[in-house]
């Protein structure tokens, strides 16, 4: 009798563990768990608006801090000289003489151009990451890591769809 009630008591504590594991995840792991930018923004509109300004894809990378699938982006293989500017609101993000190939598949930058990117504390997907986001309008970019080349040492890995490119004349 005792080892079935200890089996009892083991089999409700492990339940009730996995079930905090599973609560704790949900609160700590769901896309979107980034600490929001501040606001308001230069560039603001209601979710309706964005929708109808946006691609689907567009919506949902700079809008709900999703993510698009690596290798996707035609961005990877721009290599002509110009800027990569927010697709939400145009502003100038990224000089096309600081993107480097990551390897990672996406498209990748060493530095942002002055004042025109902030920065927030993501801990979605059970990890803690530090996203990256237009100054002008809020938009979701991307992540930025440590491990990029000289002279920073950074890596903002950007989602293409939330970017667009204009050549220098």
């Amino acid at each position: 009798m005792a080892e079935l009630t200890m089996t009892r008591r083991n089999l409700i504590a492990g339940t009730a563990a996995a079930a905090g594991v599973a609560v704790l995840f949900n609160l700590q792991g769901r896309a979107g768990a980034t600490t929001a930018p501040p606001g308001p923004f230069k560039v603001s509109y209601t979710p309706a608006q964005w929708r109808a300004r946006l691609s689907p894809a567009a919506y949902y990378v700079l809008r709900e801090e999703g993510t698009e699938r690596a290798g996707t982006s035609p961005l990877l293989n721009e290599h002509r000289v110009g800027t990569f500017v927010c697709a939400g609101c145009a502003l100038p993000l990224f000089s096309s003489t600081t993107k480097f190939d990551s390897g990672t598949g996406w498209p990748s930058f060493w530095a942002p151009l002055p004042k025109a990117i902030g920065t927030t504390t993501d801990r979605s997907f059970g990890m803690e990451r530090t996203a990256v986001w237009c100054t002008r309008c809020g938009g979701h970019q991307g992540h930025v890591f440590d491990d990029g080349p000289k002279p920073t040492g950074l890596r903002y890995c950007i989602n293409g769809v939330a970017l667009n490119f204009v050549p220098k004349a």
